[in-house]
């Protein structure tokens, strides 16, 4: 049996509302003094306004409610531009309308904002000058923009659909999400940056594949790194061999004036061979000078890949705190923790920056401080020292720049170097509650 349905069951309601009166109206005209046809003429029209009655609310209830349906209906359909009308709010239905109508205004300017927000998108993509793909769950091209498709050779429509491997970036879905590859497609080959991502859509997982060219910007900082190298091999074999040639010269005119003299007193010659002492004594300082140079240079291109190993913090610490004595080296113990590093290497790094602190703050009088913590996985050493502080901290890290006499200017290029290769950082800044320099040393547990 199929169950009564609503507008049923409202017109029964509304009979059985009138139901009562009705009967009571008719036993009092049919029980009173009323001659038959007046009595059958009020009883056709106590029927006919009962039923119309009752049809007239079934209509209204029933009406009210397809309205709401139709709104919802349109809603449903992305259809924003119908509004309800009697939407007030001195009354149940009003109140309904009201509540509709703020719904519609509100997935209104939504849909618009998204609208907007994924036209900008499309916008980017297709001008970003990066290669953007999207693969679903079977590794199938479903969204390429037009760096991406100048890239595979081929129009965005004619590759849609293709799997990974078709498109020859099967590599790309396999191996680390952030790397650096060597890749030949159609429309180039190079170096390339790549960034893996997921994201769903449609309640199914897609994978995101973007491509970077980093063939040009290598290129251009190996030329700058090249341009820097040769200006710092070219000032320093200047400032070695400006003054071997200055002495070189005036030694060879002084034994040339001696030869040609048509007496030479014997008296002179001492004076010669000072002369020729001194001047042998300045070319041998500076080739020394220009072979430490080289020998420092050699050091820093071929620090060799870090051989990781258990090390404990805080006897690495202590072990390179030891070897500083010319000034007071105050060791605050932090947490006992281990970390995966070349001891080696991180022996050092530490020995620089305590040496650079003792020379800073032998200037002073004053003394260096070792403390370390952990903090969020990372293993955190503070060397602060009491000095004067530095004039320069924007070229610190600079090969070869140094603020000592007689400083190679290597020893924070090699630590940061160190550092680096451990998957830390190294940072050195000027205190800035007291005079000194603190270095800051980053690394992973």
């Amino acid at each position: 049996m199929r169950p009564m349905t609503y507008e049923r069951r409202i017109q029964l309601l509304a009979l059985a509302a009138g139901f009562p009166g009705s009967l009571i109206a008719l036993i009092l005209l049919w029980t009173g003094n009323f001659s038959s046809g007046a009595a059958w003429t009020i009883t056709f029209f106590l029927f006919v306004f009962w039923l119309g009655f009752a049809v007239s609310l079934q209509h209204r209830v029933v009406f009210s409610l397809q309205t709401l349906s139709n709104l919802l209906a349109a809603l449903r359909e992305e259809d924003f531009s119908l509004r309800g009308r009697g939407a007030r709010t001195d009354d149940a239905m009003g109140e309904v309308m009201v509540e509709v109508n703020a719904l519609s205004e509100t997935l209104r300017e939504q849909r618009l904002g998204a609208l907007e927000a994924s036209a900008l998108l499309r916008t980017v993509m297709e001008e970003i000058d990066l290669a953007i793909f999207t693969f679903d769950q079977h590794k199938k091209l479903r969204l390429v923009n037009r760096a991406g498709a100048r890239l595979l050779g081929h129009p965005a429509e004619r590759l849609l659909g293709f799997t990974a491997e078709e498109v020859g970036l099967g590599a790309c879905l396999e191996g680390e999400p952030a790397r650096m590859m060597e890749l030949a497609f159609p429309g180039g080959s190079g170096r390339w940056g790549l960034r893996r991502g997921t994201f769903r859509q449609g309640g199914l997982p897609h994978h995101l594949v973007v491509l970077s060219d980093l063939s040009r910007t290598l290129r251009d900082e190996e030329r700058k790194a090249w341009q820097r190298l040769i200006r710092v091999l070219g000032h320093e074999l200047n400032n070695s061999l400006a003054p071997i040639q200055s002495v070189a010269q005036s030694l060879e005119s002084g034994l040339v004036a001696a030869t040609k003299s048509s007496e030479v007193r014997s008296d002179s010659f001492p004076a010669i061979l000072e002369d020729l002492r001194q001047g042998l004594g300045i070319i041998r300082s500076r080739t020394e000078a220009l072979g430490r140079f080289m020998t420092a240079y050699a050091q820093l291109a071929r620090l060799p890949q870090p051989k990781l190993l258990p090390v404990n913090v805080s006897e690495w610490i202590a072990a390179s705190v030891k070897l500083e004595t010319r000034v007071k080296v105050t060791l605050k113990k932090g947490p006992d923790t281990v970390i995966s590093a070349d001891r080696d290497q991180l022996e050092q790094l530490l020995i620089n920056l305590i040496r650079n602190a003792a020379d800073a703050a032998l200037e002073t009088k004053g003394g260096v401080h070792v403390a370390w913590t952990q903090n969020r996985g990372q293993v955190e050493l503070l060397v602060v020292d009491d000095g004067p502080g530095l004039p320069n901290t924007a070229n610190l890290f600079v090969p070869f720049f140094t603020t000592k006499p007689g400083g190679s200017g290597i020893g924070l290029v090699l630590s940061r170097q160190i550092a680096e290769a451990h998957g830390g950082e190294l940072t050195l800044k000027n205190r800035a509650d007291a005079r000194g320099c603190e270095a800051r040393l980053r690394l992973p547990i």
